[in-house]
């Protein structure tokens, strides 16, 4: 025994070590698992201290829809009043809305109880849309909470963008032309296209680093709508999103509304006005904007009576956008008032699903005159060339060609000879 007295003793001081370190493997084993418990604990089940709140989500679809969609509805003779639109629109929006995006289907949870539908989802985003109203504001009829409407809203207007865009806030076609040239010529403007303008949308929640950017002459933050309207106040093209510190010229060297002109790519247009040929259609414009023969703007101070007629009618008839603008505020009464989303994407994406549904409802109510806006007449599909072609040069010179201050005078002088002989005499 006496051989192995060092032996047995680094055998006891091993035995003790790994008790050491076995009852810290087991503390921080122990450490782990409840770090992994409150983990799940937060994304899965119920949290501790929650307060669920029981709404009737059940009994709040079937008040909506005993109310609004039901054969005998309580408040028929109230839908097109208080959802912009009617019944038959707004069904196809809640379709194409709910074919697009799944979560607007209505699902089950894990015990079994249903969720919210998606009546009740666009219900809530069209209240907020509609009334400009808070988030919140939707819960006691609709029974839905203040993040699921927000995030309704959110997914909403993504999928209005995603759904109809390409049908009702594209570029016109040939038919589009065809009838805007037309309505011109019935105004006595051969060869316009609408007009175009600018609208300053207040941002309440612009942050406070951003603030100096976005205020101009409204003396708060602001984000900027470029767009251009026609009679029927069909809404042909939107840009959003600049800060509203700059004016309609730093908006329109930003802005492609003449991108497809510039580029070859937009339908040919010919007319004649006082035994002058062009080539190019224009829109009607107030006097900031600069001088270019897309560009139709009034006299300032006109002197004689054929520049008098001319301004009296340039200026009542480019107030179309200016109504489109008006009609597109009252029907939607959140780009009325300030903006409450601090994001600008999220307001980018609210503004454009609103003209979007704006259109629809023109398209619906028959403001169009029953005209075609489902796409046919649609340009041909352009056949890739491998030929060498002057497309940068035809593009400086389109380029050249719009910012032409001689065209500009020309036409408006070429104009006012119109307007006078057709109705001044």
């Amino acid at each position: 025994m006496d051989r192995y007295p060092d032996i047995l003793e680094d055998i006891l001081h091993f035995d003790e070590e790994s008790d050491d370190e076995w009852d810290m493997l087991l503390a921080e084993t122990k450490r782990e698992e409840e770090s992994r418990s409150k983990r799940r604990n937060k994304h899965r089940g119920s949290v501790p201290g929650h307060r669920i709140i029981r709404r009737g989500r059940v009994e709040g679809h079937e008040r909506l829809y005993h109310d609004y969609f039901a054969p005998n509805c309580v408040y028929d003779a109230f839908f097109r009043r208080r959802f912009r639109m009617g019944r038959p629109l707004f069904l196809r929006i809640v379709n194409g809305v709910e074919q697009y995006d799944p979560y607007f289907v209505q699902t089950t949870d894990a015990i079994g109880n249903l969720g919210l539908s998606s009546l009740q989802k666009v219900t809530a985003a069209f209240r907020i849309l509609t009334y400009g109203t808070p988030a919140d504001s939707v819960d006691e009829y609709v029974r839905i909470g203040e993040s699921t409407a927000i995030e309704s809203l959110r997914r909403f207007v993504q999928a209005v963008i995603a759904v109809f865009d390409d049908e009702y806030l594209r570029p016109p076609n040939n038919n589009d032309i065809a009838r805007l040239l037309a309505i011109g010529e019935q105004w006595g403007f051969p060869g316009m296209l609408g007009s175009i303008d600018c609208m300053h949308w207040k941002w309440k929640n612009c942050p406070t680093a951003w603030q100096g950017m976005y205020t101009g002459h409204c003396h708060e933050p602001t984000i900027i709508l470029e767009a251009v309207a026609s009679q029927d106040l069909w809404i042909w093209h939107a840009f959003f999103g600049l800060p509203g510190s700059l004016n309609d010229i730093n908006v329109l060297e930003r802005s492609p509304v003449f991108a497809t002109l510039t580029e070859g790519r937009a339908p040919p247009i010919n007319y004649r006005i006082n035994g002058h040929d062009y080539t190019m259609g224009y829109y009607l414009a107030d006097g900031i904007y600069p001088n270019w023969s897309t560009f139709v703007k009034t006299i300032p101070c006109p002197q004689g009576l054929k520049r008098k007629h001319y301004a009296a009618a340039q200026e009542s008839i480019r107030k179309d956008v200016e109504r489109a603008f008006g009609v597109l505020q009252a029907r939607f009464a959140i780009v009325r008032g300030p903006a409450r989303f601090w994001d600008e994407e999220t307001l980018a994406y609210i503004m454009k699903a609103c003209i979007i549904m704006h259109n629809m409802i023109i398209e619906d109510e028959g403001a169009t005159n029953d005209n075609d806006f489902d796409g046919s007449g649609e340009n041909p599909i352009v056949q890739v060339s491998r030929v060498h072609t002057p497309e940068f040069v035809d593009f400086i010179q389109t380029h050249h060609q719009i910012r032409s201050n001689a065209s500009h005078s020309q036409l408006q002088s070429d104009l006012i000879e119109h307007l006078w002989q057709r109705y001044g005499q």
